[in-house]
């Protein structure tokens, strides 16, 4: 027989069985295609940077979003389940600006120490504080021995880990001593940051759902039978963030909660300062600090914020309404053009609102070209600009459709993508659904419950669009699956990413993950640097590989005998002076059949039938003999050496007849 090619068509497909995608890619993990032929994923490397207020990043990162002030600093918006950073340049500094939520006067707090424990107890009757919450000293005199003032009125501040009415406990890094009797003295002043968000989506029902007497929505609390606000859920919920720039100065909203402010100090570009005032007046006499959009006239809470491109609006979704405090999460307003505080309309501006009628709720919007977008759990709108009087238009695209979370939806090439409950979808003028040829396995290995950890996001370099999700075993994300706009074709694999973001401000892609597994810190990721897992030190190889599908020796109706295989492959990028990667070809009497595993095996049944063999081939390598034999086979390649990257070409097979049995 003639060498048989191996050539097979780009993307994976799991839509039906390994032979019915005869001349397909099947399993895979870790790789790409590019120009049809598949490929190694780019390896990553650490974020250089360092937490001015500790070592990591505290919490899950849950958004970034990257500018440039007008003082040329290159700045991302990093926000987590705890906390809100500012970054000033790829490998530079990260700075802690999470608003303040309250500041209790001096003469408020006192402390307790007990021996031989590290364990401080804090008492403030008007904390109003919550379990894993951020809290800040100063003024605070040493208790007498080992918890120093130094210890008290640590900069990093302390996490709350117990709370009660008027107590809660902290843990700081001394045992204290007998020494310890004394209370801080009078002038201890308690900075409480806003209320922390889950890492991960809970719900909390029954006897024990929020604090006891009301609920505790993260910002404010309601008294005794109070139902919690439209869009937040009971208990404190995950944390979500949105971000956008007005100006050169930022607009943040965590999920459910206040708008916030930080202005960019035009004299010294590393000052940043936290809010210490919740008032909007203050907006224009303070720098580098985040304020809260205080007062009656601006949203109090909301769900997404954006700016618009068309004539510059700040725009409030699933927010309350004039003169209410009760969040309306299909409500959306905005403030007069070229503003950030005139939310009330009047004659002489084109502040406004606009309530949605189809779904219940305002999931996300997205600004396009000449559009914004809006997602409602049942509907997707067209917010357009018309000028005054009636400043925005709203016009319904499709009904009957869905999004699975706030974060999945992400724009390339002109045309906007989004993964539903059930199926993926792309907009570019009409809404239609994106044919998948993966669409079973990700919905049915899938955890629904944490769908608003989902997140989505492109890599323009490789003309690709990421969806991360949790599979059905896993309360954190471990899978990734991509969509090639360009080939229109479908990979997957798994990874661990909490946020992504592909700005043309930055070299490459910067994404989230945990650090080890862990929930408490995180770090940033630089992708497409590199060839290797750079999250470890030192690097480590990323284990990839891909499997084709079954395809027939010949016809399929003999055995085929192999016995040579001619590798094309390119190693270009790589690092090693001697690249490896491994080819392994699986041989198998019939579809039902496992692949075999023996040299000369005694058909017993049909789940062990002929052998399978795996071959290193290093650059320049030019055969690579085998001995193996049966009706159809699969082939995989794979690579888990350090300083490896590998492309694809055309191997061939050298194969000849073999009788029928």
């Amino acid at each position: 027989m003639p060498l048989q090619k191996l050539q097979f068509r780009p993307g994976q497909n799991l839509e039906g069985t390994t032979l019915a995608n005869e001349g397909g890619w099947y399993f895979g993990d870790k790789i790409r295609f590019r120009s049809g032929q598949v490929e190694k994923l780019g390896g990553w490397v650490l974020d250089g940077g360092t937490v001015i207020t500790g070592g990591n990043l505290v919490g899950v990162v849950r958004s970034l979003w990257n500018w440039v002030g007008l003082n040329g600093y290159n700045y991302m918006g990093i926000g987590t389940n705890q906390k809100f950073y500012i970054q000033n340049g790829t490998g530079g500094y990260e700075y802690d600006v999470t608003p303040i939520r309250y500041i209790a006067p001096a003469g408020n707090t006192t402390f307790t120490a007990t021996t031989g424990l590290s364990t401080i107890t804090v008492t403030d009757a008007g904390h109003g504080a919550q379990t894993g919450d951020w809290v800040t000293f100063s003024g605070a005199v040493s208790l007498g021995g080992n918890v120093t003032a130094a210890v008290l009125n640590a900069s990093t501040g302390y996490q709350i880990t117990y709370v009660s009415s008027s107590q809660f406990n902290i843990t700081v890094a001394v045992v204290a001593s007998s020494s310890d009797t004394g209370n801080g003295g009078a002038s201890v002043i308690s900075t409480y940051q806003i209320t922390s968000g889950s890492a991960i989506y809970t719900t909390n029902v029954g006897w024990g759902a929020g604090g006891w007497s009301g609920v505790t929505t993260g910002y404010t609390s309601t008294g005794w039978g109070s139902s919690a606000p439209a869009g937040l859920g009971i208990g404190v919920q995950l944390r979500l963030w949105s971000q956008d720039n007005f100006g050169q100065n930022l607009l943040f909203n965590p999920r459910g909660g206040p708008i916030y402010y930080w202005v960019v100090d035009a004299a010294n570009a590393n000052i940043y300062n936290v809010a210490q005032v919740l008032s909007a007046s203050n907006i224009n006499t303070q720098n580098g600090t985040a304020w809260w959009y205080g007062d009656i006239d601006t949203p109090q809470m909301a769900n997404y914020v954006l700016v618009s491109d068309a004539s510059r609006f700040t725009i409030a979704y699933g927010t309350n309404d004039y003169g209410s405090s009760v969040q309306n999460p299909m409500l959306i307003r905005w403030s007069d053009q070229e503003s950030v505080l005139t939310w009330t309309p009047s004659v002489t501006n084109q502040a406004g609102s606009y309530l949605l009628s189809h779904g219940s709720s305002i999931i996300t919007t997205i600004q396009s070209r000449q559009e914004i977008l809006v997602f409602t759990n049942a509907a997707l709108y067209s917010q357009q600009y018309l000028g005054a009087p009636y400043v925005w238009g709203f016009q319904i695209l499709a009904d009957n459709i869905s999004i699975i979370s706030p974060n999945a939806v992400a724009i390339a090439n002109n045309i906007t993508y989004w993964m539903g409950q059930d199926k993926f979808y792309m907009y570019s003028g009409t809404v239609a659904t994106l044919p998948c040829t993966l669409r079973t396995y990700v919905y049915q290995d899938i955890n629904m419950t944490q769908s608003y950890q989902f997140l989505a996001g492109t890599n323009e370099g490789f003309n690709e669009v990421w969806w991360f999700y949790c599979s059905a075993n896993s309360n954190y994300i471990d899978r990734y699956v991509i969509y090639n706009h360009l080939e229109r074709i479908w990979y997957y694999g798994t990874l661990q990413r909490t946020a992504w973001l592909d700005s043309p401000l930055r070299a490459t892609p910067t994404a989230a993950n945990y650090i080890n597994g862990s929930t408490t810190y995180s770090t940033l990721v630089y992708h497409e640097n590199g060839v290797d897992n750079g999250e470890t030190n030192p690097p480590t190889a990323i284990d990839s590989f891909i499997q084709s599908s079954d395809f027939d020796i010949g016809d399929g109706h003999n055995f085929g005998f192999v016995w040579r295989i001619i590798p094309d492959v390119s190693f270009n990028g790589s690092t090693n002076a001697n690249p490896v990667l491994n080819f392994t070809v699986l041989p198998r009497q019939n579809p039902g059949s496992a692949y075999g595993k023996d040299d000369n095996p005694a058909v017993v049944s049909a789940q062990n039938y002929q052998n399978q063999r795996t071959y290193e081939v290093q650059q320049f390598s030019e055969y690579a003999y085998v001995r193996m034999r049966g009706r159809q086979m699969a082939f995989k390649i794979e690579s888990n050496t350090v300083g490896t990257q590998w492309q694809l070409g055309v191997p061939r097979l050298d194969v000849r007849p073999d009788g029928r049995r």
